[in-house]
């Protein structure tokens, strides 16, 4: 699960603020500015006919076309109700339009994607890698591309949409693509029958802040497709996977004593998190459908406990 700066509600809010001001934005270009500038038009002719005079008399010609300057930019600035609804347009379009189709922040609250991604991360989504998609509904106008193996995806989590609940933000890492027989047996990822290689690169310090604890975990450096990474993996633990409520993998998954193997449907994704063994991804509750996901996570612009982290995702 990962927060989002602002979440639905806010990217709703946004969208009406964005149509309020932006009607605003119309009408005082079109009739609010052509009424301003009427009453603009009648104070000049009324300052020439009476302040004008005596102000040329005293100060000279150049007092008088301050004067009256002042006169028309009094008449023409706008309300404060305009100003900050209709002045403020221009800046909330950019950010609507910045946030629902180029890139949107997120916060990392967990560690189910650890050691790629910390708990205080702040990152960037790109929001059109896969797709131009409408805000708020994210149904997908122009498709430019689909997610790859080993990209970092932000989606909506399945079980909730397909219940109709509220929609949380999860994030993890494509493993299998549509067609691709998935196996995660014995703690060994294995990809149309082909193991993925994960080299042993030393021990790992996790700390769970959820269960206020800390212990020792082994490293591996995974190749996934044409991306490296690293991924953690307790000895510990044990292999099984136990399905939940709500999950969509019935006639696609089958689960083992040590582990479960999955065909991936066609519009769909199987995704794990990196930190293996404490991450409740597609192990659990299934596939993620093409119009579950949100972007590709690509930066990690800020980490305040540690600012060491700024840099890209791999």
């Amino acid at each position: 699960m990962i927060d989002e700066f602002g979440a639905k509600f806010f990217a709703m809010v946004l969208l009406v603020l964005t149509i309020i001001t932006g009607i605003l934005f119309v009408l005082d270009l079109f009739v609010f500015r052509k009424q301003r500038r009427a009453l603009a038009d009648a104070a000049a002719a009324r300052f020439d006919a009476g302040e004008a005079l005596s102000i040329r008399a005293a100060e000279g010609d150049e007092a008088v076309a301050q004067a009256r300057k002042r006169v028309i930019e009094g008449q023409m600035r706008q309300p404060w109700w305009l100003e900050w609804t209709a002045g403020l347009f221009p800046v909330i379009a950019a950010v609507f339009f910045l946030r629902s189709f180029v890139a949107e922040p997120f916060r990392i609250p967990s560690g189910s994607m650890t050691p790629t991604l910390l708990v205080g991360d702040l990152i960037l989504v790109n929001k059109y890698t896969y797709g131009i998609r409408l805000p708020v509904s994210n149904s997908k106008l122009i498709s430019t591309g689909s997610p790859e193996r080993g990209d970092v995806v932000v989606f909506r989590y399945p079980p909730n949409e397909r219940a109709g609940k509220p929609s949380v933000d999860y994030i993890k890492r494509v493993v299998g693509l549509p067609g691709d027989e998935v196996e995660y047996v014995n703690k060994q990822l294995s990809i149309n029958g082909v193991p993925v290689a994960a080299a042993r690169a030393g021990t790992y310090l996790y700390i769970d802040n959820d269960r206020n604890t800390t212990w020792s975990t082994e490293r591996f450096d995974e190749t996934l497709g044409p991306v490296k990474h690293s991924i953690l993996n307790n000895p510990a633990a044990g292999p099984e996977v136990s399905l939940i409520a709500g999950g969509d993998y019935e006639g696609a998954c089958s689960t083992l004593p040590n582990g479960i193997k999955c065909r991936v449907p066609s519009g769909k994704y199987f995704v794990m998190g990196d930190n293996r063994d404490h991450s409740q991804d597609s192990r659990f509750w299934g596939f993620v459908d093409d119009e579950f996901v949100v972007g590709k996570a690509f930066f990690v612009w800020m980490n305040f406990s540690n600012i060491s982290r700024i840099g890209r995702i791999q």
